[in-house]
């Protein structure tokens, strides 16, 4: 094993991050003591891990092994019931505990597992993409889709442990990576600017998952948003700076049915974020570009078809940081300077679209 590097996020909910090469190796040192059974939640991909984890653990906790569809797909209710039959079906207790083995969607799927049975059972997620290592299993949001929109049902449901090893990228394709590193894109432009520079130092270097460079950028896109979420567990404040790029992020992936990656949606939603901060008169032009460029480098999408801004506005306006009918969207005065735009009017976030729009 290799150092581990390890970020806690600190508030009412209090855990660590370790990240490293063979942490897996360790799983059983982050469950609960108490803990007599483990219900691992895993896409089909990944069903090998899944079975090695059994074995890992057997004589420390009885594993039960919940195998759901791979990406967005397990993000629907009946994905869930399945998982709480499982677990009904087995005497899953207060004392168990839940193992998110997966991407973004696994995760948030197994954090709200975690939260709904029996009101709140532990939680250790172990991401195996750049999406799940950097976002979405740090910080307790938890939730399924509905046909209405993402998201729109969840908890905040803190994990007990979020395990980031780096060894279980090895047969991620270079497409996922990349996909993932809007993501970190995004933590660059809301609060770390070295991210950015390093990216655009040497994109390669900066993508390849054997390089220091890479680990870093990792590391700096963790610390960004555990700071953040130690701060602001439950979304009241600073924490909505993380969704930026992501009311229209949302709105694309639910106009496509959840059949495009996440990272390319949060692409076009940051350019669209971009372009509507200059609007507003804060964020220079050559930040824009900026946007565009690194996106590019990263082989992103930064335009989506000028026809669709309808549906993508109806899909907005359902969106779970609307307040009062008003939309809420994430803008930049400048790199690392975000700030909540309020009320916005439609022609001007139209104008904005058409800065994206192909």
């Amino acid at each position: 094993m290799t150092d581990i590097t390890v970020i806690p996020v600190t508030g009412a909910s209090s855990y660590d991050v370790r990240v490293g090469r063979g942490l897996v190796a360790d799983l059983a040192a982050v469950l609960p003591p108490a803990a007599a059974k483990v219900l691992v939640i895993h896409a089909p991909p990944l069903a090998a891990q899944a079975e090695a984890l059994r074995e890992q653990l057997a004589g420390r906790v009885e594993v039960l092994l919940a195998e759901v569809p791979d990406a967005e797909g397990a993000k629907r209710i009946e994905v869930a019931a399945f998982c709480w039959q499982i677990m009904g079906q087995t005497d899953f207790t207060r004392t168990d505990a839940v193992v998110g083995l997966g991407g973004g969607a696994t995760t948030d799927l197994a954090g709200f597992v975690a939260a709904t049975w029996l009101r709140g059972v532990a939680v250790v997620q172990v991401p195996t993409t750049v999406l799940g290592m950097v976002d979405a299993a740090v910080g307790g949001k938890t939730g399924i889709n509905t046909a209405e929109g993402k998201n729109l049902v969840g908890a905040f449901w803190a994990p007990s442990a979020v395990i980031v090893d780096l060894d279980l990228l090895a047969e991620l394709p270079q497409n996922e990576i990349l996909a993932g590193f809007a993501e970190v894109v995004k933590c660059g432009f809301i609060a770390d600017p070295v991210i950015l520079e390093l990216l655009e130092a040497d994109v390669s270097v900066a993508t390849d998952r054997e390089s220091p460079i890479f680990r870093e950028l990792i590391e700096r896109s963790i610390r960004v948003k555990a700071a953040v979420v130690s701060d602001d567990f439950t979304e009241q404040g600073q924490r909505e700076i993380l969704n930026y790029g992501h009311t229209l992020g949302h709105a694309i992936e639910h106009a496509e049915r959840y059949r495009w990656r996440h990272g390319a949606a949060i692409a076009i939603g940051m350019v669209f974020a971009a372009e509507l901060s200059h609007l507003a008169g804060s964020l220079p032009a050559e930040q824009v570009d900026r946007t565009r460029r690194i996106l590019a480098s990263l082989t992103l999408p930064t335009g989506y078809p000028l026809g669709r801004w309808k549906t993508l506005l109806a899909t907005m306006q359902r969106d779970k940081k609307t307040r009062a009918g008003m939309l809420r969207f994430i803008v930049l005065d400048d790199v690392a300077r975000p700030r909540v735009l309020n009320g916005t009017d439609e022609s001007m976030l139209f104008a904005a679209y058409q800065e994206v729009g192909e």
